[in-house]
């Protein structure tokens, strides 16, 4: 039984303080979008809040406009980095451009802020530095101790790095990949940046990219823990007011859209040219314009008309249709088209930490990969479709014998023969 959940809502813009703050996509109320069920949990109170997206007309920043306790989403949380090899490889690769292009030693110290399961800085443990992770999820502490990565169990403030400092130092390299969009007070996390980094050094975020989640119309990317939608301008807004600037911004295509920037204290490094190209193609595609994010809402509603009548369709011909992939975006599209086990019958998932356990709201159980080739269903949807790649090529004997998948995501289609042939191939 769903209930309401304690919330805060947020009347100014978390970058400028603006009150001209626009909503423009409301789906509904949900639960957590990690917080999956034991069976133990499915017969009690299941709390869900509101889940609305608003734009401010001052700086163009997009953010949620409730937001929930960050310490109600994080204690207890079950995704991991290694779930995904695409992920951990990315993130290995990201250890060597940043070790390279710092010219990290091992005097350094590398921070990961959400280090989760440790997967990048194992990476970085390869260039010798000192590495220590951020993370207050109790229950994935363990998961760094045999790497021996050393782990700061609590939130990142301005609170949390004056003891950082006092028993690891200052550190040369502070990153935060996927984390930066889960931070309610902007301000005060980047006083603990300031705090926690030294002269000269650099923090390095990497964050679902605001404009491909508009053009790709990834509206399943929105759900409680992330507070903020980033593009470059607006970022770029919050941190003159730290006294640091963006001396690099790239675009990343993990998760079919990312942003990675780098950030220095002003006057410590002129920025490269690609800052200005990324915020000349913001303003272009009209980033700061609402009717924009108005476009999107409707692409949205779009979406759950198609992929309703898709799985509807399907149900009343008998077929049998499942999903793949059991990310927390997969959970915002199956509360929005209010989907249950009387459409998707299970969802298989490679995390150990989530099979057995049921989806938050549409109470679907989670179970292991092996079960789709002892089951062979009609139909898969791929909740995680932004790693469509990978399991096409890692469910090539699914599909050989008859399968099919559905991506949801920018507008419902089912892959062919053909389609999957091309993706196998790349």
């Amino acid at each position: 039984m769903l209930t309401l959940g304690s919330t805060r809502t947020i009347e100014a813009c978390m970058v400028c303080g603006s009150n001209d703050l626009t909503p423009f996509l409301n789906l509904g109320s949900t639960p957590l979008a990690n917080r999956f069920l034991t069976g133990e949990e499915l017969e009690m109170p299941e709390p869900a809040y509101p889940l609305r997206v608003a734009f401010c007309i001052d700086c163009s920043h997009v953010q949620l406009s409730e937001v929930v306790p960050p310490r109600d989403m994080f204690e207890d949380y079950l995704y991991v980095s290694s779930a995904s090899d695409t992920l951990r490889d990315h993130l290995f690769d990201l250890s060597a451009i940043m070790s390279d292009r710092r010219g990290l030693t091992t005097d350094d110290l590398v921070i990961d802020i959400g280090c989760n399961d440790g997967a990048l800085l194992e990476g970085f443990q390869r260039f010798g530095v000192r590495a220590l992770g951020v993370d207050p999820a109790k229950n994935l502490a363990d998961l760094t101790r045999d790497a021996g990565i050393e782990r700061y169990v609590d939130l990142f403030d301005s609170r949390s790095a004056n003891e950082i400092v006092d028993r690891w130092g200052r550190a040369a390299l502070i990153t935060a990949t996927n984390t930066f969009p889960h931070i309610p007070d902007l301000h005060d996390f980047m006083e603990g940046i300031e705090k926690a980094l030294e002269p000269g050094g650099a923090f390095v975020v990497e964050a679902h990219y605001l404009l491909d989640m508009i053009e790709q119309g990834a509206f399943d990317t929105v759900y409680h823990e992330h507070v903020s939608y980033w593009s470059l301008g607006p970022l770029m807004r919050l941190l003159e007011q730290h006294g640091f600037e963006v001396v690099d911004a790239e675009r990343v295509p993990l998760h079919h859209g990312q942003l990675r920037v780098t950030m220095q204290r002003k006057g410590e490094r002129d920025a490269d040219a690609r800052v200005d190209q990324i915020l000349a193609v913001e303003r272009e595609r009209g980033l700061g314009r609402l009717r924009t994010y108005e476009w999107f809402a409707e692409r949205t509603a779009n979406v759950k008309r198609v992929l309703s009548r898709m799985l509807e369709e399907r149900r009343g011909a008998g077929l049998r249709v499942v999903g793949y992939g059991a990310p927390a975006k997969g959970n915002t599209l199956l509360s929005y088209l209010e989907i249950g086990p009387d459409k998707i019958g299970y969802i298989v998932d490679r995390s150990p930490l989530k099979q057995g356990r049921f989806s938050p709201g549409s109470h679907i159980p989670i179970v292991p990969v092996e079960r789709l080739l002892q089951d062979q269903p009609d139909s898969v949807v791929l909740f995680a479709w932004n790693f469509v790649d990978e399991i096409v090529q890692q469910q090539t004997e699914y599909l050989r014998r008859g399968g099919r998948f559905i991506v949801p995501i920018p507008a419902p289609f089912e892959l062919t023969p053909d389609d999957i042939e091309a993706v196998s191939a790349r």
